[in-house]
């Protein structure tokens, strides 16, 4: 019912990303471990959090005898998720930079990652979680997508390096839906 009802403002105190290798499974109920040995936790993302954006195109059919459009034709849809990672490691560097791995250098404890010159596919699942308390969870899943786009690396004294990316969900198939929202929220009772 509509109306006025605190209860129903959800903040997502605290929440987590996680990205999987493409093809691996979502979760299937809000309770439910993620999968540790394929989803890995990307850490400490800034406290901008995590913005979603639904983006559908319209293409009007316009007429000779209306000023108006008759109707609208479906031409797009993206859905992007953007975020700051904070933690430079094996797994949030490579997302960042577009795939490949961090490999072990020499000496012994240093690392090392090369850039290729011919930009490759680097399409992965992604997970995001938030609770707001312990009344509602959230859980998104999307089965297939890759970093469309990167913000510039800053490197300054008085700030941590983040590394920002934008997300894009990819279509699966023509059945399988772009992305899987779970709910575990009594507003929806």
């Amino acid at each position: 019912m509509a109306g006025n009802n605190g209860a129903e403002i959800r903040v997502a105190g605290t929440g987590r990303i996680l990205v999987a290798p493409l093809g691996t499974a979502g979760p299937v109920d809000t309770v439910a471990a993620w999968d540790a040995t394929k989803w890995r936790d990307l850490g400490y993302t800034t406290t901008d959090g995590i913005k979603f954006n639904k983006k559908d195109k319209l293409d009007p059919v316009e007429t000779w005898q209306s000023v108006s459009p008759a109707r609208f034709i479906y031409a797009d849809r993206d859905l992007t998720v953007k975020f700051q990672l904070l933690q430079l490691n094996k797994d949030t560097f490579p997302f960042f930079m577009g795939g490949d791995a961090v490999v072990a250098g020499t000496p012994a404890g240093q690392f090392k990652y090369d850039l290729s010159t011919t930009p490759k596919q680097d399409e992965r699942a992604l997970g995001i979680e938030f609770t707001d308390g312990t009344a509602a969870t959230y859980r998104f899943y999307i089965p297939r997508g890759q970093v469309t786009e990167t913000e510039e690396l800053s490197m300054t004294r008085t700030g941590a390096v983040k590394l920002g990316v934008t997300f894009t969900a990819l279509a699966v198939d023509d059945v399988k839906p772009l992305a899987t929202i779970l709910m575990k929220d009594p507003a929806y009772v």
